[in-house]
């Protein structure tokens, strides 16, 4: 009832060379019925309930999931089923949105930092500090705006020491018990478009809608050539 799918399909590993053109952006349903599916998604979710008691109970390591996308890639909806058997008291989700002014006083990174993930707990960002190496390097002037001393505005540059305080950063998390596991949801320009239209005609979805959702359309293959360049700077892999 349910195909089997191999990892390596979807998994970036460390040293890959990442071009988004070649990944596929929908794949067959893994499900005769969408009744097989609740079943599957009710087995997992027990799974998940039992490993998160033993997670907390061990109070050795902490989980961190990140989820980045483009607009509607589903980020919001893969967090609410996946982690629907997941026990609240030991998990916090936090979605990053323009940072505030206060958050502009600091680092790129200490916004997320704040809110990173005890041991024996759960971190869910929706949305994280990628966003300063995707979103700010599409848009430059949200860079121009941060605040930074003028000898560090060299947009070549800032990339690529930006990529490096965030491997730092998760190779630092890895040596002291946290575990990043990188979701990035991956779906096509075209299917962008259908799930836009079909916030305007729900009406429980028309609040997720924003003109500036069609404003960044127009950016499209800059965002893509942002996210290829971060996959490959930043997939590093950590063995057990």
């Amino acid at each position: 009832m349910i195909m089997k799918i191999d990892s390596k399909d979807f998994r970036v590993q460390s040293g890959d060379e990442i071009d988004l053109s070649t990944r596929p952006t929908s794949i067959k349903s893994f499900y005769k019925s969408k009744k097989h599916y609740q079943k599957h998604l009710r087995q997992h979710v027990e799974e998940l309930t039992s490993l998160q008691r033993l997670h907390y109970a061990s109070n050795r390591y902490a989980l961190m999931l990140i989820f980045q996308g483009m607009d509607a890639a589903g980020k919001d909806g893969a967090i609410r089923h996946v982690m629907s058997g997941i026990n609240p008291q030991g998990c916090e989700v936090f979605s990053f949105k323009q940072p505030s002014a206060e958050e502009l006083e600091h680092d790129f990174l200490w916004r997320t930092t704040c809110h990173l993930p005890e041991r024996g707990r759960i971190g869910i960002f929706n949305r994280s500090y990628y966003e300063e190496v995707l979103v700010v390097r599409v848009h430059p002037e949200i860079l121009r705006s941060q605040g930074l001393p003028e000898e560090l505005l060299h947009e070549k540059g800032i990339w690529t020491n930006r990529y490096r305080s965030i491997v730092n950063l998760e190779d630092h998390l890895f040596e002291n018990g946290t575990r990043t596991v990188k979701i990035f949801l991956h779906l096509s320009k075209d299917e962008q478009r259908k799930r836009f239209l079909g916030r305007i005609d729900e009406p429980d979805k028309n609040w997720k809608f924003s003109l500036s959702d069609i404003h960044e359309r127009k950016y499209w293959q800059h965002y893509q050539k942002a996210y290829e360049d971060c996959l490959n700077a930043t997939s590093t892999h950590h063995a057990p």
